[in-house]
């Protein structure tokens, strides 16, 4: 799980952009600088960001001003599995488990707002079971749980 360890930035931003990069060639579909460099940010800040923040970076590195510009690079991004929206803080992060079949969960922190991804098994598990017995189907499924991340721990303990 990624996200509350310290860990090899430069790496994980090269191995999430190549793995966008495949995809995209694979599918045909056009991977922008702009979505490439809002992946970027993504995975530059390993945090979730709201849409306005995103495009702020972009305003000062010259890639557009305009909100749809961020929104559109989102939404593309979030749609091919690169990123997730994170519900509860209307923001978003980058996936780190691009390429992989799985079903997110996400935990965060109710203090510093940090993010980390895991896998989560309720699409396939009971919470299915429950919903095919009612005969509903279940096509998307977001987990997301609120905590203290270790580093805010230490500095509220229990």
């Amino acid at each position: 799980m990624l996200g509350f360890e310290h860990h090899d930035h430069h790496s994980c931003i090269r191995s999430g952009v190549a793995a966008a990069e495949a995809h995209c060639m694979a599918e045909g579909l056009q991977f922008t600088p702009v979505r490439r460099r809002v992946l970027e940010i993504l995975l530059e800040r390993h945090a979730a960001l709201g849409a306005y923040d995103i495009l702020d970076v972009l305003r000062d590195e010259g890639l557009g001003s305009q909100p749809p510009v961020a929104y559109r690079a989102l939404d593309f991004l979030v749609s091919n599995g690169f990123a997730h929206k994170i519900e509860r803080l209307n923001a978003f992060v980058a996936c780190t488990h691009m390429g992989e079949d799985h079903n997110p969960a996400f935990l965060i922190c109710r203090d510093c707002d940090a993010v980390a991804e895991t896998q989560a098994d309720t699409a396939r598990g009971a919470l299915a079971k429950a919903a095919g017995s009612t005969g509903f189907r279940v096509e998307r499924l977001v987990v997301e749980a609120v905590g203290l991340c270790p580093r805010c721990q230490q500095v509220t303990p229990a």
